[in-house]
């Protein structure tokens, strides 16, 4: 039977999330017929994700009625139908609330279908000399089969209505022997990467990923972002996202010779391994970035800044920025004057308050705290809403403040005056000191991320929140303002 002719190019969605049924052109005339199987420009402006199809593999079937499944690869797949007629069956093997999901439909040449990785794929032809076709975005191996998910084609709960009677279909007995619904352990999703996790941003995300299985967590010790053979140590294919919460951030030191080499080892060669991982498993990567690539001399610094940066460390930083911006998956995260659990500039204030130091604070730099519980719900809401790739300033919301205003707050909060803070120029506080150039103005408009559905705490409220809890006025000096 010739397959319908001239239908134009359509997409149709399915019970299934991410299953997504594609109506092909196909034109035809006495001798034959001809179509694109696969347009890349085309099936993008329809929404199909570019899920970089690596290898092509057919199957022929020479009798009407070989069925074939229910297996669940971990890859993604575009199928569609070289030649003949099939009953297609989908059942979604996913760990997650779509769990036993069931789409079925016949498909002929004018027909394709995209199929997530996790999700049952199943078939049976209903012609002879049959072919069956997957596009998909990981190169078969024998080890890779040990991580399939199958169903038994005969499951009661997947209610599979089978064009031809499964007694009297052609099948393998492996696929008899697939388990039924009831004890099918789902597919888990691809893992998340955390890096740095023992940092103040580390530790926000490990709370903020409290309880989700498969978000792996590596401080210092367990990846060593400068060893190349740190990133062979893992089977990439198995995972979707990275989060860059390393960093080397001590301002001043960097601008020692030693300082320097840690510094763009850090925070542009290591980078560059990580780009390099993401870009070649198609792992969306997410870094975090620093008002310290801008010199600060406007008055607010939107995304598309250019960078200028004035030290070694904004230097690495802005360096780190243009390597991560190739990768084709990339949220690069731009904050300022971090604040967590650790070492900082509050907990600092906080320490000289309760001891009765009063102490002079810079007051002509400009900017917005962050806090990391805000900056770490920022990046998991990046991820999980599916915003437009790009860079994204995050801080906390609210009117700008000097670092003398914020220490003033501090010293209130913590029922001291604000008046034993004393102000003075950056100038005047670094004079016959050996110290990096700052930025005077830090202030990182916040509409993108605002657009993007996230709204940030206001600074002033988590700043009285952050006092309030246990261990504000305990903390060691803070050597920088690194996350």
């Amino acid at each position: 039977m010739a397959p319908e002719f001239s239908k134009p190019l359509s997409s149709h969605p399915t019970p299934i999330p991410g299953v997504v049924l594609y109506d092909l052109p196909v034109h035809g005339d006495n001798r034959g017929w001809f179509k694109e199987n696969w347009q890349r420009e085309k099936m993008l402006a329809l929404g199909l994700p570019d899920f970089g199809p690596v290898q092509n593999n057919i199957s022929f079937n020479e009798k009407a009625g070989t069925t074939r499944g229910i297996h669940a690869e971990p890859w993604d797949k575009y199928i569609s139908v070289a030649t003949g007629r099939i009953f297609g069956a989908w059942v979604d093997l996913r760990e997650g609330p779509s769990f036993g999901a069931v789409f079925t439909a016949e498909l002929d040449p004018s027909q394709a279908i995209f199929i997530p990785r996790g999700v049952g794929n199943a078939f049976q032809t209903l012609e002879d000399n049959t072919a069956y076709s997957y596009l998909v975005n990981d190169h078969w191996s024998a080890g890779a089969q040990g991580q399939y998910t199958f169903l038994n084609l005969a499951d009661e709960a997947s209610g599979i209505d089978w064009p031809i009677p499964l007694e009297q279909a052609e099948l393998s007995e492996k696929d008899r022997a697939h388990p039924r619904l009831a004890d099918v352990v789902p597919m888990a999703p691809k893992k998340t990467l955390v890096l740095g996790a023992d940092g103040q941003l580390g530790k926000a995300l490990r709370a903020a990923f409290a309880g989700r299985e498969h978000v792996e967590f590596a401080a210092r010790s367990d990846f060593d972002l400068t060893d190349p053979a740190a990133y062979a140590g893992r089977n990439w294919k198995n995972y979707a996202a990275i989060i860059n919460a390393a960093a080397y951030t001590a301002v001043d030191d960097a601008e020692s010779p030693e300082g320097r080499k840690a510094a763009w080892a850090i925070n542009v060669s290591a980078v560059t391994h990580l780009a390099r991982v993401a870009t070649e498993n198609r792992i969306t990567l997410v870094h975090v970035s620093s008002d310290y690539v801008f010199d600060g001399t406007a008055a607010e610094h939107p995304e598309d800044e250019p960078f200028s940066p004035l030290g070694v460390y904004g230097q690495t930083k802005a360096a780190g920025d243009a390597v991560v911006s190739a990768v084709p998956a990339h949220y690069i995260v731009r904050t300022s004057w971090v604040i967590g659990e650790g070492k900082n500039f509050v907990r600092t204030m906080a320490s000289l308050a309760e001891r009765g130091i009063s102490p002079a604070v810079v007051n002509d730099q400009i900017g917005r705290l962050t806090f990391t519980e805000d900056l770490a719900a920022g990046i998991i809401h990046l991820l999980s809403s599916g915003a437009p790739y790009g860079v994204y300033n995050l801080t906390n919301d609210g009117d700008p403040a000097s670092w003398a205003d914020v220490a003033g707050r501090v010293y209130e909060l913590t029922g001291h005056a604000a008046a034993a803070v004393t102000g003075v120029s950056t100038e005047e506080y670094f004079k016959d000191k050996q110290a990096a150039p700052r930025p005077k103005n830090s202030v990182l408009p916040l509409d993108k991320i605002k657009a993007a559905g996230f709204a940030p705490a206001d600074a002033a409220e988590r700043l009285s929140a952050y006092l309030g809890g246990p261990g504000a006025g305990n903390a060691a000096a803070a050597q920088d303002m690194g996350y």
